[in-house]
């Protein structure tokens, strides 16, 4: 009985890709408005100084876009990856990122990469509203999100084993199934008469007589 082994590549780093598609959607999501609202939040009276559409700033640059598009990218890889490490790779990424959304202006003094600005904001809830949909009620649910989605990838479940074992159970589907048929072996006709004279004539060799 033979025994047939196929090797599936990757082997336990393989996982189906659905395992951080949700989590990497909503980061995508997430992440395109940490980079785009600087930019566009003027237009809607949602914005920090300088209030105007598509300004550019250094501070901007370093402490809304950078973590927003490491945010998107994070997320793409874990939307698309069936790759474990590559997929704990996009969520170290945003939890990175959600992070910097956090701490970044506390640093930027000490950086001297500038300040964002100060919200455009005429009540005490508004200016709260700003704080956090810009920088820390974002970071936060990035950081939720993304370390949510490392959970999920570092945990290894019986769906994965299957997942990775389909290739091994579709060599066997197409292996041929072993005959349960017994098939007689008939003696040739020169064996038949060498067992007559063996039987007989002791193999068929004369005995000496003295």
């Amino acid at each position: 009985m033979s025994e047939t082994r196929v090797h599936t590549r990757g082997g336990r780093l393989q996982m189906p890709r659905s395992r951080g598609a949700a989590s990497g959607f909503l980061l995508i999501l997430l992440g395109a408005w940490g980079a785009l609202v600087p930019f566009v939040g003027p237009y809607f009276d949602f914005a920090f100084t300088p209030d105007t559409e598509w300004t550019w700033t250094i501070a901007r640059g370093w402490l809304e876009v950078l973590p927003g598009v490491a945010t998107v990218l994070g997320g793409l890889l874990l939307l698309t990856s069936g790759n474990r490490a590559t997929a704990m790779l996009g969520g170290w990424l945003t939890v990175l990122a959600g992070a910097w959304f956090v701490v970044g202006r506390a640093l930027a003094g000490p950086l001297a990469i500038g300040d964002v600005g100060a919200p455009v904001a005429a009540t005490d809830v508004k200016r709260a509203w700003l704080e956090l949909t810009y920088f820390y009620g974002l970071g936060a649910l990035i950081i939720f999100f993304g370390a949510l989605a490392l959970g999920r990838i570092s945990v290894r479940s019986a769906r994965d084993v299957a997942y990775v074992q389909r290739p091994v159970a579709a060599a066997s589907a197409h292996e041929p199934a072993p005959s349960e048929e017994v098939t007689e072996i008939q003696p040739t006709d020169e064996e038949r008469h060498r067992g007559w004279r063996n039987m007989f004539g002791g193999g068929g060799r004369r005995l000496a007589h003295r």
